[in-house]
């Protein structure tokens, strides 16, 4: 099928111009000198009042301008509306949405179709229908996060209804509909990612997959020549002959691992060749969960002039301003178990605490801490046990006696160096009760793979995190916070411009010079949320052309 250069097949434009026709040899306007016009009219407006139902924001659109048409009249500004509408679901598939859910060839036959005023009046609520779900799909996301995963925490942006539906009156609705598309550098970037690797896979994809367990430099044979071939499909090196792993081929594979999260050693290990082995269809689908995860942050306001982002995947925790990365640190995130796993959502940084205590979550106290303390009070001795007044409890009494629903304490750890929180914590009070905060435990933040936590997200180098933070409201950031630090006294320091912070889990993201970044689906939140766009219509264009 040929397409013109607005992305729309010819034969649906004529299909189209050809059901405006039908509307102005059969619609009211050629019936306005007969006795029938009143009749069509009514019918009409009978038919979208009750098409309309409970939708009250359709219902407020139609009524405030007495249920006129805004698709199904006979004049030239609806009739390029019904155009633009269908050139738009033409590009659903590059979005990577579901096209039968626009049907837009059933939408076209009923055009075709439509002659009287019930027709007209039931047809242009399917339209204005299709519209307005095509417009929510494409700008908040086909899908409900919370529903593909309960630690999936993220509420959709979507637009005003009514909103939409008077920017068609008001705008080129060509216009309109390509505004619809998230304006986020990201997801135009996710975008080209798509169709590059959908031309790459319907052109044979990577080749073959490498024959062997592993490689390193200085070997030869076959199975190098191999790993070259694939690396050079990728467009990680130029074409050549050799059979040596040599320098050309280690630095390759260098920067492979450095974009898919390994230890970037130019040796090609076990894991490094398990992620180069991984079939193009299986990263076009990571690609497209990608997509449909920006759409659910495509924000009205944006994500904020300067706010911190954490890929919980990525392991990294990064303040941007103005969109540009101006930090950047490691982090830890949950655990693997169920009850351990980091939640996604976004929420607002209103201050942070230096000297910090640790108030030990009740699920701890009760799973971890108390079968500790009933067989020996002295257990966990670094922290306090208190009471409802706030007063430390003696362990001379013991805790045989209470079970995880009636033990009555609450437990802590004071200000020092073994602190579990360490020496600082960010605070964007929410009801899951995750921060990002310091940790004594240093070592793990060598680890590729960082699921250490109990939900809460440990930062690398807080400290330098902290002066990126209160240089926007101090003079003097570093020796402000050492002061802080020296007098040892918990110290709550309110942030006087807040900033929002937004806990993403992307297994597929890109690079500000367009590089495509994968990374392991650690919590299989992933796999779920293509399952779901499978299951509600999205394709792969993976076929030889």
């Amino acid at each position: 099928m040929k397409f013109s250069a607005n992305g729309v097949s010819p034969s649906w434009s004529r299909a189209l111009v050809a059901a405006g026709a039908i509307w102005l040899a059969a619609g009211p306007a050629h019936a306005q000198h007969t006795s029938g016009f009143s009749f069509q009219v009514t019918a009409y407006k009978q038919a979208v009042a009750e098409q309309i139902g409970e939708n009250g924001q359709m219902a407020a659109f139609y009524r405030d301008r007495g249920f006129a048409p805004i698709w199904t009249g006979d004049g030239g500004e609806d009739r390029a509306r019904r155009l633009a509408l269908i050139e738009a679901f033409a590009m659903a598939d590059d979005h990577g949405l579901s096209v039968q859910r626009y049907n837009k060839d059933a939408l076209i036959a009923k055009m075709a179709r439509a002659k009287t005023g019930r027709d007209r009046g039931v047809l242009e609520v399917e339209l204005s229908e299709t519209f307005l779900r095509f417009a929510r799909d494409l700008q908040s996301g086909m899908l409900v996060p919370s529903r593909i995963d309960s630690d999936i925490k993220r509420k959709l942006p979507h637009r005003d209804g009514q909103v939409l539906l008077n920017r068609l009156l008001t705008e080129d609705p060509r216009a309109v509909m390509r505004s619809l598309t998230p304006k986020s550098p990201e997801y135009a970037r996710l975008m080209r990612a798509k169709l590059k690797l959908e031309h790459r896979i319907q052109h044979g994809g990577w080749g073959s997959t490498v024959p062997s367990g592993s490689l390193k430099p200085g070997q030869n044979g076959n199975s190098v020549v191999a790993l070259r071939n694939r690396l050079t499909k990728m467009g990680y090196m130029r074409p050549s002959l050799s059979s040596s792993y040599d320098d050309a081929l280690q630095a390759a594979v260098q920067d492979f691992q450095a974009d898919h999260g390994l230890k970037a050693d130019g040796v090609a290990g076990a894991s490094t060749m398990r992620q180069i082995n991984t079939d193009p269809v299986t990263r076009l689908k990571s690609i497209m969960v990608a997509m449909e995860r920006e759409r659910w942050l495509n924000l009205p306001e944006g994500l904020g002039e300067r706010h911190v982002k954490v890929n919980l995947v990525n392991y990294h925790a990064q303040i941007f301003d103005d969109d540009k990365l101006t930090y950047e640190t490691k982090s830890v995130i949950g655990h693997q178990d169920p009850d351990r796993r980091t939640p996604e959502f976004s929420d607002v940084m209103e201050h942070m605490v230096i000297n910090p205590s640790w108030y030990v979550p009740r699920s701890i106290i009760v799973n971890e801490y108390l079968p500790l303390l009933r067989g020996n009070p002295g257990a966990v001795g670094h922290l306090e046990i208190i009471d409802a007044r706030g007063r430390v409890v003696s362990r001379g009494h013991g805790f045989a006696k209470y079970s995880a629903r009636t033990f009555p304490f609450s437990m802590r750890q004071p200000p020092g160096p073994r602190n579990a929180l360490g020496t600082v914590k960010f605070i964007f009070p929410n009801k899951y009760n995750i921060y990002l905060h310091d940790t004594p435990s240093q070592h793990l933040f060598a680890r590729e793979v960082r699921t250490f936590s109990h939900g809460c997200i440990r930062l690398d180098d807080p400290h330098d995190f902290a002066y990126a933070l209160l240089a926007k409201q101090e003079g003097d950031p570093v020796g402000y916070f050492q002061s802080i630090l020296n007098s040892r006294q918990e110290t709550h320091v309110p942030l006087v411009k807040q900033v929002p912070v937004h806990l993403i889990y992307r297994t597929a993201f890109t690079s500000a010079k367009g590089q495509m970044k994968y990374r392991p689906d650690v919590y299989g939140r992933d796999g779920k949320i293509w399952n779901a766009l499978a299951n509600a219509g999205v394709s792969l264009r993976t076929g030889s052309i």
